[in-house]
């Protein structure tokens, strides 16, 4: 400490410098380098009360937002109001205005009306962030190579296909699944194994009070087959206490698809799955030994 004082002996003049260099608009790093002072105390001692230059401060994005607010609450808006208008968040807004007057009191409906104003525009910005994240990742999948769409296959089917048990000998494939884009995923990875659809066997699986024939014709187009082609359709009984959301013109059910001599193709599959695991733990260093 002794020394650092007798460094900075003459703290006056010191400070006189560095008042003068910084009204000529230096930095504090500009002006530690001239009047070679290297402790932060020392320079803020030299400095206090003397601001900074404008060109020195860091812009915040915030500040036009800010304006704003505090320029909407003067005209007697609410914090729900100027929620609305900016599309800020409410702690934000009453960071900015806290000290400004309040506005006049609303009554409960028009309470009510801003409220859901506020909450249609934060669910309209929120959407349009998710189908932003969501349009983002699709683009960055690209194109898949054979190896790729196989593996995805595998992990499908793993995730949805029917398996085999040792207390239940079931080696072959057989797929059901409600989701369009699930199902034609299937089929091309069904493709890339050369399988013909000669050997498919489609059947739909649906709640009797659906429309058949309907569900029927939506699956052909799905898997570019001829309605004609389907088995039989799996009919689930219903149950008039049961209350369901499937229901209406939306609702097709499900697509179920069998491979006829498909035992080799099932064991290739869960061998390509165990290796999948497999692979995925060597990978992790954790499990290396």
């Amino acid at each position: 400490m002794t020394e650092i004082l007798g460094k900075y002996a003459d703290f006056e003049g010191l400070r006189e410098q560095a008042i003068s260099l910084r009204r000529q608009g230096l930095s504090r790093r500009q002006i530690r380098d001239l009047i070679q002072v290297d402790n932060n105390d020392i320079l803020n001692r030299l400095l206090d009360g003397e601001p900074a230059p404008d060109w020195t401060k860091r812009p915040n994005a915030k500040d036009d937002l800010r304006a704003k607010a505090r320029e909407l609450r003067l005209q007697g808006l609410t914090y729900d109001q100027i929620q609305l208008e900016l599309g800020c968040s409410k702690s934000s807004i009453s960071l900015w205005v806290r000290e400004l007057p309040k506005p006049p009191k609303r009554t409960r409906e028009e309470a009510s009306t801003i409220g859901k104003r506020g909450w249609e525009a934060t669910n309209q910005r929120r959407e349009i962030e998710r189908e932003r994240t969501k349009r983002a990742a699709t683009e960055a999948v690209g194109t898949l190579t054979d190896r790729e769409l196989f593996l995805a296959g595998v992990t499908l089917y793993w995730a949805e296909g029917g398996k085999d048990k040792w207390y239940d000998r079931r080696e072959s494939l057989k797929f059901i699944n409600s989701d369009p884009n699930v199902i034609k995923l299937y089929l091309r990875w069904l493709d890339l194994l050369e399988v013909p659809r000669e050997r498919l066997r489609l059947s739909v699986s649906i709640h009797e009070s659906a429309d058949v024939p309907a569900a029927e014709q939506f699956w052909a187009e799905v898997a570019g087959v001829a309605p004609f082609a389907f088995n039989k359709a799996t009919l689930k009984r219903h149950n008039p206490k049961t209350v369901r959301k499937n229901t209406g013109d939306a609702y097709r059910g499900c697509l179920s698809i069998y491979v006829t001599k498909s035992a080799d193709l099932y064991r290739r599959m869960e061998g390509a799955w165990y290796g999948i695991v497999g692979a995925s733990l060597a990978s992790d260093p954790e499990n290396r030994t």
